[in-house]
């Protein structure tokens, strides 16, 4: 059976069906015949190429991919709700409030958090944000007029709520913006090819694939020589200043996740791993003394995959949760 993160995960990714569940702070309510998860139908496509806005209801635990207006209306208390967004990789999502009917003095509230949080974990982590934890949350209750437009620092976002009165709600306008070094990215789908760099710049950046999956680097660029280390508690490539980590576990935030492997120094070729987690994370760190490149590509791994050696692989990993 699926762990209880993957649970969670997957009821916010736009290629499942909708599902039933609970998550430790949001409640799930069954999102019915009008599928928030389901990619755009090519009517919808069609309708939004000719440059209309895409318009439509929010539910309290709701997933959007896409640009549009929209808007939630409470017909009964909502007290635990919660919608995420996530855009393509090289995607920024900007939330812009049109319209907010709350009572803040009654215990309402509306804020946005810069990137996802499921079970109380964070992506990304704080150690890879370039703001603290309490920068990241924006309340409407407390900046109202002053700030009504918020723009991520990554391809994901969300909005947590709580409206009580009946008839009261909000409106909120997504767009997206180009992000011409992605950093910190979720992946929509399980399968991909991705490039990251890191130009001259002290950050951290994970992309996470929230999936087992056989991960494939093919090129890495850092300004050394080559070599690849499994890791191991007297190994660490952390005194080289720029390397990149592969991660694995069963929550959301890299920071807690176990260290799988090490690559401290360039290469170019092609170095496999199995990755049997819940969460695979590559994670570049990076001085800022070098541009920092690499390529990989990842497909979910399967029985047979588990069952199968390859050449240049590595043996699969993945431990339980602490």
């Amino acid at each position: 059976m699926p762990s209880a993160f993957q649970f969670q995960c997957h009821l916010v990714l736009i290629f499942l069906a909708a599902s039933k569940g609970e998550t430790r702070y949001l409640e799930v309510r069954d999102a019915g015949e009008d599928d928030p998860f389901l990619l755009l139908s090519e009517d919808l496509k069609r309708e939004l190429s000719a440059g209309q806005i895409y318009r439509r209801s929010l539910r309290c635990i709701d997933m959007l991919s896409i640009e549009g207006q929209f808007t939630f209306t409470a017909d009964q208390p909502q007290l635990h709700c919660a919608t995420f967004f996530i855009g393509e990789p090289e995607e920024l999502i900007t939330i812009h409030y049109d319209f907010v009917n709350i009572d803040c003095q009654g215990g309402d509230f509306l804020k946005v958090f810069d990137g996802w949080i499921l079970k109380g974990e964070k992506f990304p982590s704080s150690l890879d944000h370039p703001l603290t934890t309490s920068q990241r949350y924006v309340d409407f209750c407390e900046s109202g007029n002053i700030q009504r437009s918020i723009r991520s620092s990554q391809n994901v976002a969300m909005i947590f709520f709580r409206i009580q009165l009946p008839g009261n709600g909000f409106s909120v306008t997504v767009k997206k913006n180009s992000n011409l070094f992605p950093c910190n990215v979720i992946s929509q789908t399980p399968s991909g090819r991705f490039t990251m760099v890191i130009p001259h710049q002290h950050r951290n950046c994970s992309f996470s694939i929230i999936y087992p999956v056989v991960i494939k680097i093919s090129d890495l660029i850092l300004g050394h020589l080559n070599g690849l280390f499994l890791k191991k508690p007297s190994a660490s490539c952390a005194g080289v200043g720029d390397f990149v980590e592969l991660l694995g576990g069963a929550g959301l935030d890299p920071s807690k996740m176990f260290p799988l492997a090490d690559l401290c120094h360039s290469f170019h070729g092609s170095a496999q791993m199995k990755i049997g987690c819940d969460n695979t994370v590559l994670r570049m760190v990076s001085s800022g003394k070098h541009i920092n490149r690499v390529t990989f590509e990842y497909h979910q791994l399967d029985l047979q995959e588990t069952e199968t050696r390859k050449e240049n692989s590595i043996e699969e990993f993945c431990f339980p949760s602490i």
